[in-house]
């Protein structure tokens, strides 16, 4: 299964917000066996993301797309996607229900908060999204995401996105598997073994050098035969560490 990763957000392009979402989903995919093809970040530009959308999603099994959706004027995710696949941005009831429920619970637990500034919220805004998409209720916050096709919407905060993803996690899945190996060895007397694992296994090399500690060789592949014939290939010509 290959799938592709899509950020939206100015504040991640501009330095203020790491794209950690980015790089908690891209464990979470290779470690339930699929490949993740791309990962790109875009700017809150509906055109753009539409562009994005339509070209990865007759590409890629999946794309995953975190960040741009809400009740803001600059929250362009949602419309984007609907515009993407054609369909209308529409309020889901489900949805409005879990967000007047939401904001509610927060009024409750913040009195002073809310006593202290205008807390206004559009309900309808929040809830508005492409007509014919499967509504993921956000159980951390207000934001809810949602299924069209194969693209899946997210929330940009790390662990409403956590959430969503852990609830469509089993949708996910894969042949491709790893061995990661550990080495005191420069990366740069280990060309000619890396080479040759190349060479001689159905399987991709990465090597990963640190600046403190042990370098990282990781290969994968989705031959469980070739992976281990070629894990016990690079023990016998690079120095590995069996700690």
């Amino acid at each position: 299964m290959e799938v592709a990763i899509l950020t939206v957000g100015d504040e991640v392009l501009a330095g203020d917000t790491q794209n950690t979402n980015a790089t908690w989903l891209a464990g979470e995919l290779t470690d339930r066996g699929a490949t993740v093809a791309r990962i790109l970040t875009v700017p809150d530009d509906h055109d753009l993301i539409v562009e994005v959308l339509q070209r990865w999603s007759d590409r890629f099994d999946a794309v995953i797309v975190t960040g741009g959706l809400g009740g803001t004027h600059d929250d362009v995710t949602a419309d984007a996607l609907a515009a993407a696949f054609d369909r209308a941005l529409v309020v889901d009831e489900t949805a409005r229900e879990d967000v007047i429920e939401s904001v509610a619970a927060y009024r409750d637990a913040n009195p002073e908060t809310v006593a202290a500034h205008d807390v206004d919220i559009d309900v309808d805004a929040w809830a508005a999204l492409p007509e014919g998409s499967r509504v993921l209720l956000n159980p951390e916050g207000l934001c809810p995401g949602c299924v069209l096709e194969n693209v899946y919407a997210f929330p940009g905060v790390p662990d409403e996105m956590k959430a969503l993803f852990s609830s469509v996690a089993a949708e996910f899945g894969g042949e491709t598997d790893s061995r990661t190996l550990y080495t005191p060895q420069p990366e740069g007397s280990m060309l000619d073994a890396l080479a040759g694992v190349r060479e001689r296994f159905d399987v991709a090399v990465g090597s990963y050098p640190a600046t403190e500690g042990k370098n990282r060789i990781k290969l994968s592949g989705t031959d469980p035969e070739a992976l281990v014939e070629a894990t016990d290939w690079l023990r016998g010509h690079v120095e590995v560490d069996e700690e």
